[in-house]
């Protein structure tokens, strides 16, 4: 007997494991019948997930943190067993911005300091020349996208909410917005920037790992009370999704695990620029110009699957710092508890800590180093931030 499960996702890159676990058996090897069903919006996700129309979801983590508090929307408590993805961002503008920024930058084009002081300086003189402010696209308010966009903007002064607009718009829309001029660039996951790029309307200016070194990005999130019911198919659920994470990370199997997702049920682009991201091999700029990093997407290794609460508390953090959530411990332990490192070691048999992988600091690349046991001394060194209304 197999039992059928409903999974949302959106056609991101770090959907893979959830789709490769499908695709390659590895969920029917557990007795699970899963159908994936595609989403453009993480809206959508949400409430198919809050409601019981989804069984489990590719979610934002942020999203599931924001969901268990209930801010934004109704509470509903969701736990995160398994870490679909560590990094996977990036951040893209228009050619016309990046022009602007290079005219103006102090340093390397690579180190988001000198990037975002180049910034501050552009929307300095747009101010000045009583030019439209700029804008920038994010996928969701409660989402990496918006914290990683606005930790880099303020780490060079400029004020996210004062200085510039936020707007939201799914992924799959970033690259026709900054086309069309609506938008002036964008922080989206994989492989909507390299789209972006290839179709000559913008250049990468920074990988997320380039603002921080270990930044949680999706999990597969269940809500907390089916989640009790059927502990069984949750741990069936994390030991597909492991075998698909350690499938993906061999790089014998990039080019297979590219075509499974390039179809169109799935993510629906080319199979070549998914490999690319898999590979961390990307084109930032559509002069060719290739980057390389092996910190770009994390799918499995160095520990990239297992929850890490350190990274929960990290998010509930930067809630906090704009306005979105109050500061109390209670809230802080209701975000930590959402990333549920023991229900991925028991799903996987495993046994003390050298065989879990060590869960690495956020390592921001401004700012004191995090500590969660004091989110609000954390908090108290930044200059720019917004007080909860």
């Amino acid at each position: 007997m197999t039992i059928p499960l409903h999974i949302g996702f959106i056609p991101l890159v770090d959907a893979a494991a959830l789709i490769v676990a499908v695709d390659k058996g590895f969920t029917a090897a557990e007795g699970l019948d899963v159908t994936l069903v595609r989403e453009v919006s993480w809206s959508n996700v949400r409430d198919k997930l809050n409601i019981g129309l989804f069984d489990a979801a590719h979610l934002l983590a942020p999203v599931a943190i924001a969901s268990s508090l209930g801010i934004g929307h109704v509470r509903v408590a969701i736990t995160a067993p398994f870490n679909l993805g560590l990094n996977g961002n990036a951040i893209t503008v228009s050619p016309a911005l990046h022009a602007a920024m290079m005219a103006e930058i102090d340093g390397d084009p690579f180190d988001p300091m000198a990037t975002a002081l180049a910034l501050s300086r552009v929307v300095a003189t747009r101010r000045k020349n009583g030019a439209e402010p700029l804008t920038f696209g994010m996928t969701f308010p409660f989402s990496t996208h918006n914290y990683q966009l606005r930790f880099w903007m303020a780490a060079g002064g400029v004020d996210p909410d004062e200085d510039l607009r936020l707007v939201v718009l799914p992924p799959p829309y970033m690259v026709d917005s900054i086309a069309s001029g609506q938008i002036d660039g964008f922080c989206v996951g994989a492989p909507w920037n390299s789209i972006a790029v290839d179709r000559g309307v913008g250049h990468i200016l920074h990988f997320v790992s380039d603002i921080l070194v270990r930044a949680a990005e999706k999990v597969l999130a269940i809500r907390q009370s089916w989640s009790e019911k059927n502990p069984d198919v949750v741990a069936a659920l994390v030991r597909a999704a492991f075998r698909a994470a350690e499938f993906i990370e061999q790089p014998e199997n990039r080019s297979e695990v590219a075509r499974l997702l390039a179809r169109p049920e799935r993510i629906g682009v080319d199979a070549d620029v998914i490999q690319r991201t898999l590979d961390g091999r990307l084109k930032i700029s559509p002069d060719g110009t290739i980057r390389e990093s092996n910190r770009y997407l994390l799918v499995g290794r160095e520990g990239a699957a297992r929850p890490d609460p350190v990274q929960a508390a990290w998010l509930y953090a930067q809630m906090v710092r704009w306005g979105q959530a109050a500061i109390s411990p209670e809230a802080l332990a209701v975000a930590r508890a959402v990333f549920r490192p023991d229900l991925y070691d028991a799903a996987l048999g495993i046994h003390g800590e050298a065989d879990r992988g060590a869960p690495g600091s956020v390592g921001a690349f401004a700012g004191p180093t995090f500590d969660p046991s004091d989110v609000a001394g954390y908090l108290a060194s930044f200059k720019v931030f917004r007080r909860v209304p």
